[in-house]
């Protein structure tokens, strides 16, 4: 395994990092932003000839039609959160949204993620004793709920093959995998790693594994310790569910990694750093699964402290978004020499406080922003020539917003 230990033991039980003072008992923390950067240095050689930049997906000429489903987590145990997942729709066009209901038995339910096909939410529940929910979306019916064995889950997504769930413990620093049956509920879990090397970061107490997602390629899945300032790369056996470590990316002492998110083209990915309030280019090889962080950039923010959370990308990959807790902003950037530079356009007001998640509509038409303090999600419409964003009308109310899923 490397540097990851396996292990069946909770491990670091603090709630979160403290990065982010006099937010409530149950606040995260992130980081990102930038000028224009070259490729990063020692970036390893594609083994396939660089994909030219995606053309804009037909959803954005063309954008659904009704209303569509917004899924929204809170903390049910914060003051003044919510009693569980939310449930509204949003107008894709005008981006108006609309409480619909509430999924309630799931706890603390911060990050949240759709089955490929559709049928199915997952939710993390962040809590000492970490577990992964399933809930089948047309009746909402909670299928039932699966220990992560670590301690406060806080990131969460679906493999592309629909076949696993991968979810990251940000308080014991460990990730793990669990199968997903036909029916969308989730069975025990296959493995799980903790992240013992390198040692923590200047600052930290432990491992805090913030996120765990997979590739482009599909071959491999990325795992965020913004305790160990480390991306870890594993190739999941998809018979076994089981990880093998195969690479490790370091950021510069301190930076505190949260959130990694990859360009349409596969071979650059952009890491929001927490701790030092930086953006990253990463270039990344399919190949060997391995990532070259580059030089930091900056996210924009004019306020002291800033947490930046996370990016968002266009489908077309032409712009790239990052929300800026602190200085509660979003940062634009234009995407260019097919994902390998950022430049910074400018930051625009975010309407609300701590935007502590954000997320694009499928078409890339619309761009949505968890505002944790304020308990609001604001809605942006999306230039997809100029990459500029434009409020959508008044911010909708939403206990302590952590989470704004819009499929």
């Amino acid at each position: 395994m490397g540097s990851g230990t396996r292990a069946t033991s909770g491990g670091w039980s603090r709630r979160r990092f403290v990065g982010v003072l006099g937010a409530t008992a149950a606040s995260a923390a992130a980081g990102c932003g930038g000028a224009s950067q070259d490729p990063p240095a020692g970036a390893a050689t594609p083994s396939r000839t660089p994909a030219a930049r995606p053309t804009a997906s037909p959803g954005a000429s063309r954008r659904p039609s009704g209303p569509r489903p917004l899924y929204l987590g809170t903390y049910t145990s914060a003051e003044g959160g919510g009693r569980g997942i939310g449930l509204a729709t949003y107008d894709p066009v005008s981006g108006r949204i609309t409480g619909v209901g509430t999924v309630t038995g799931v706890q603390d339910p911060s990050y949240l993620a759709v089955h490929p096909d559709g049928r199915t939410l997952y939710a993390v529940e962040e809590r000492e004793r970490g577990a992964v929910t399933a809930v089948r979306l047309a009746d909402r019916k909670v299928l039932g709920s699966r220990a992560t064995g670590g301690a406060h889950p806080c990131h969460v997504s679906v493999h592309p093959g629909g076949r696993w769930l991968l979810s990251a413990d940000y308080g014991s620093g460990s990730v793990s995998v669990h199968p997903i049956d036909a029916s969308g509920a989730l069975g025990e879990r296959t493995d799980r790693v903790v992240h013992r090397s390198p040692a923590p970061g200047p600052g930290q107490e432990g491992p805090h594994a913030h996120q765990f997602v997979t590739a482009p390629d599909g071959g491999h899945v990325l795992a965020v310790d913004l305790g160990t300032d480390t991306v870890y790369t594993y190739r999941l056996d998809q018979t076994s569910g089981t990880l093998t470590e195969v690479a490790q990316a370091h950021t510069r002492p301190g930076a505190g990694p949260r959130h990694l998110t990859f360009h349409p083209g596969g071979r650059y990915a952009y890491l929001a750093n927490e701790a030092d309030d930086t953006l990253t280019v990463c270039a990344y090889d399919p190949a060997t699964g391995r990532l070259t962080v580059g030089a930091p950039q900056s996210t924009g923010a004019k306020a002291d402290p800033n947490y930046p959370a996370q990016v968002a990308v266009t489908p077309d990959g032409a712009h790239a978004f990052l929300a800026n807790r602190g200085d509660n902003t979003l940062a634009r950037y234009a995407v260019e020499a097919d994902g390998a530079r950022l430049r910074l356009l400018g930051t625009v007001a975010v309407a609300g406080d701590f935007p502590r998640q954000i997320a694009l509509s499928p078409d890339g038409g619309l761009l949505f922003a968890a505002n944790q303090r304020s308990g609001t999600v604001s809605v942006f419409r999306v230039d997809g020539a100029s990459g500029g964003l434009a409020l959508a009308g008044e911010p909708f109310a939403s206990p302590v917003a952590v989470c704004a899923l819009p499929v």
